[in-house]
């Protein structure tokens, strides 16, 4: 399979040739055509699949590469069971990417809540401290469960998707499992995500429009029984991505506005990736995408978007205030996440925007947790593998 190639250039991502020559020396391109599988085609060769390898663990993330190219984010105002936060539709061009093949299990995800008890043990012995020279490597792990019962309601089976996580959270696994790799990840933007969810699809689902071909491709609330299941264990969409639809919600970067792409649209041109962001303004009303086990047919469809409701979700949560880190209420057992890589990476400062505290209030209660003893924040970087490892010893 062969995916044709759209160039695209991002000012605000680094000199493109200092950004192939620091590709070039990660995962994930070849210099010579694979004889089968997809690819694509780049400058001086291929970006191909491959698995990102956690280290100091057996822990594996497959990628795929997705080609770039331009298209319609939104629906069409003739499209069965559309909602007025779909439009306008805008025109956005996409750069060429890897996304995770899968949701985030929670093989990958309880890794990266582990660190809780491993970030403790470390500073209790004088060891990864914060100070002026590593802060902007620092990464806060999860708090531990309040209620594992809600969270783990359907298991943790190690193939289940990951639930019940805050933006915030998801955010943060990002950075830590980028410094970790050295390879830089994040969530997608609300337009790559649909971009890769179409898989140059025109049509409600990445497969047409018939919604009774769902069964084939996805998990929702005719065919689930009420739970989600192990991923990848329907049909994937034409590059090759599983869970598309379904399953469970996907966390996008953006921030909701119930006028959708109104602000967008007056811009008046083809967008790139980050001039079609909306940047988070308040502490929720964050985009989930792609529809859950829950969700009836139309919320599973390509532009279909959810905010998030930190007071609905969160309404059992006994903490004061509430958990920057998890969610106690559904629709919460239905949302997990993804991660991409673009080929041409961001710079630092763009980075912050994907995984930093955005809001003064979820930095508020950030704060006060790492203040009274039950946070913990990290510096991060490839040698805390051999750390992760010994903890496991």
């Amino acid at each position: 399979m062969r995916y044709a190639v759209w160039g695209m250039v991002l000012g605000v991502a680094m000199a493109g040739a200092v950004a192939r020559a620091q590709q070039s020396e990660l995962p994930g391109i070849s210099k010579t055509k694979p004889a089968e599988g997809p690819y694509v085609e780049v400058e001086g060769g291929y970006m191909v699949p491959y698995t990102v390898s956690v280290p100091g663990t057996k822990v594996e993330i497959e990628m795929i590469p997705v080609p770039g190219g331009v298209f319609l984010m939104g629906s069409p105002e003739d499209e069965p069971g559309r909602n007025e936060d779909e439009g306008p539709q805008v025109e956005v061009e996409v750069g060429p990417m890897w996304v995770a093949k899968y949701e985030t299990s929670w093989r990958e995800y309880r890794l990266y809540m582990s660190m809780y008890k491993l970030f403790k043990s470390l500073q209790s012995q004088g060891l990864r401290t914060v100070d002026a020279s590593n802060e902007a490597d620092a990464v806060t792990a999860p708090t531990e469960l309040y209620d594992p019962s809600y969270t783990f309601e359907f298991g943790q089976d190690p193939d289940l998707p990951a639930v019940t996580m805050t933006q915030f959270a998801a955010k943060q696994y990002t950075k830590w499992l980028s410094l970790l790799t050295g390879q830089q990840y994040r969530l997608p933007t609300e337009a790559e995500w649909e971009y890769a969810c179409r898989a140059g699809a025109k049509t409600a689902y990445s497969f047409g429009d018939d919604p009774a071909l769902l069964d084939e491709y996805a998990w929702y609330y005719d065919n689930a029984d009420e739970r989600p299941h192990h991923v990848g264990q329907k049909k994937p969409n034409a590059f090759g991505l599983f869970d598309m639809h379904g399953n469970v919600m996907e966390w996008v970067i953006d921030g909701y506005t119930e006028d959708g792409y109104a602000a967008l649209a007056d811009k008046g041109k083809r967008l790139n990736v980050l001039e079609a962001v909306q940047w988070p303004q308040t502490s929720d009303q964050r985009v989930v995408r792609g529809g859950s086990f829950q969700d009836d047919p139309e919320q599973l469809r390509c532009a279909a978007r959810l905010a998030s409701q930190d007071e609905d979700w969160k309404a059992e949560d006994p903490n004061i205030p509430l958990s920057p880190w998890w969610f106690t209420d559904d629709p919460a057992r239905g949302i997990g996440f993804r991660i991409v890589r673009g080929y041409q990476p961001f710079d630092r400062e763009i980075m912050k925007k994907f995984w930093e505290i955005d809001h003064e209030d979820i930095q508020l209660d950030v704060q006060m947790r790492l203040d009274e003893g039950r946070g913990v924040l990290s510096p991060v970087d490839p040698s805390l593998g051999g750390q992760i490892q010994e903890s496991d010893q």
